[in-house]
């Protein structure tokens, strides 16, 4: 198609939208829905998805599939590799073909797929270099690219981490925003803290806005609600992250903070503390085991007034709960149940090794091992049985206990496979985190399920977009829309004067 051709699309999609059509989102690599959510949340419709991971389509189905059954096409796992936009709405039976049906392009894609392809060829990806296509680390950005073309979105949006700032010594979100430009966008980038706008969790993302010339608007991002003084270290990974943003970047815009004014962010207490106490793990680990995700336990009663917080995930649109919520399995690790509740609030892993140690010397002198040989068996077997086996010099930041008045450290996806990184704040529980509450630091709300066992869960939860955070950009690419509507008016207005 020419380039008048996508020019006449989408400005048929801004008449269909200033006559008051709800805006439509495609989101490629959905997760499990936390961008979605925002997006949702903010008044934009969830037309499709594409997410490869079983567990996370599952999840996705379950909380946006409305009238979609579990096994519709809908809801069905796809890999955006081999499923293009004209394939993708044909199976959900849209009348309106790919470059109609949506006005809003989301995408969370992996870090891998904007790697450094080279700056004079990166514009070539999506066919122009028949020899350089064959680079397996442009397969998924020349696939974004082609939905791209394929879609004519009005708004993209992508999130990616800080790193790809400074990926292989190259800044590739100022490459992308030079490509889109070409296709005929006015782009932008920055960082954004979940923290600054209402999670209670320190995380640094990459966002990068494309708006489409036909509205006239320029890229925006969301001014911070939440004010915090970032943790020591977090100053240091911008700098790297932004060490390849040249002074005179057309594109990236200045990294939004906070005012003092502004309230304080959320802490590990206000964000956990009316949920379950959760103490089986140590006095009846086979209630964990019997357990089940969706069981629903009841929301416990404070003593003081419910944080704000927690009466927001309580009470999100669509995903109210009343009495309780599900998601409340913890790891059982016994050997470390004294080790978390010793620790200090803030205390990582070389002081849980000396916490550990402490107990070791404990236990000996209560098994009357003293003057036991290191070598000897029962010397060996308390000490598994006691002290974690890992290097504190090469795993410094392997445990970490949360701080009940701070906001908690970020959750990744690694969380799928431990969740030593985040330690429950409360001594008597010593445990980790529940499913529930990494989904609260997460400020995915009480209403949302997960699909698949505790590890998937874990997984989707570090993997996705923080709900509130995404909602706070949600809200700014809705203004830019009707930004566009009213100087739509506005122009008209004119003319009939």
């Amino acid at each position: 198609m020419t380039r008048a051709g996508y020019q006449l699309i989408r400005r048929n999609k801004i008449t269909r939208l200033h006559a008051g059509a709800v805006p439509r989102a495609l989101e490629i690599c959905s997760g499990c829905g936390g961008l979605s959510l925002g997006l949702k949340t903010a008044g934009f419709e969830l037309s499709a998805h594409i997410e490869l991971d079983p567990e996370a389509a599952a999840s996705y189905a379950l909380n946006f599939g409305g009238d979609h059954k579990p096994d519709s096409e809908w809801a069905r796992p796809r890999d955006m590799e081999s499923c293009s936009a004209s394939q993708l709405v044909s199976d959900l039976g849209f009348a309106t073909s790919a470059a109609e049906s949506f006005d809003v392009l989301a995408a969370g894609l992996p870090c891998q797929a904007f790697a450094r392809i080279g700056r004079s060829k990166l514009r070539s990806v999506s066919g122009r270099d028949d020899a350089f296509q064959k680079d397996p680390r442009a397969a998924l950005y020349r696939r974004f690219l082609q939905y791209v073309e394929d879609t004519q979105p009005l708004l993209i949006i992508i999130e990616n981490v800080p790193d790809i700032l400074n990926f292989g010594g190259h800044n590739v979100p100022e490459e992308i925003c030079e490509t889109l430009e070409d296709a005929g966008y006015r782009t932008g980038y920055t960082i954004l803290n979940a923290a600054y706008y209402g999670v209670p969790q320190v995380r640094e993302r990459l966002f990068m806005v494309a708006v489409a010339n036909e509205l006239g608007e320029n890229p925006a991002f969301p001014t911070p609600t939440h004010f915090l003084e970032l943790p020591k270290g977090y100053e240091g990974s911008r700098r790297v992250a932004l060490k390849h943003v040249a002074d005179d970047s057309r594109y990236f815009h200045a990294i939004p903070t906070p005012h003092k004014s502004v309230k304080k962010a959320v802490s590990a207490k206000e964000a956990l503390d009316d949920l379950p106490r959760i103490k089986e793990h140590s006095v009846a680990p086979s209630v964990i085991r019997k357990r089940k995700l969706s069981d629903i336990l009841p929301y416990r009663d404070l003593e003081g007034p419910m944080s704000a917080y927690a009466a927001a995930m309580r009470k999100w649109p669509g995903f109210e709960t009343k009495d309780g919520t599900d998601g409340h399995l913890v790891r059982l690790t016994p050997r470390d149940f004294p080790i978390f509740a010793k620790m200090k609030h803030g205390a990582d892993y070389p002081q849980a090794i000396e916490v550990a140690e402490k107990l070791f010397v404990e236990a000996l002198v209560k098994n009357g091992l003293i003057g036991a040989r290191k070598n000897s068996k029962a010397y060996l077997d308390l000490r598994a049985g006691t002290v974690p086996p890992y290097d504190p010099d090469k795993f410094p930041n392997k445990w970490w206990k949360l701080d009940p008045g701070k906001p908690s450290r970020t959750l990744t996806a690694h969380m799928g496979k431990d969740t030593y990184s985040h330690i429950h704040y409360d001594s008597a529980q010593r445990r980790t985190v529940s499913v529930r509450e990494a989904a609260r630091l997460q400020s995915f709300p009480d209403g949302f399920v997960f699909a698949g066992a505790m590890n998937a869960a874990f997984r989707q939860i570090g993997n996705a977009v923080p709900p509130l955070l995404s909602l706070a950009v949600a809200k700014v690419l809705k203004s830019l829309l009707s930004g566009s509507a009213r100087n739509k008016k506005g122009e008209t207005d004119r003319r009939v004067a």
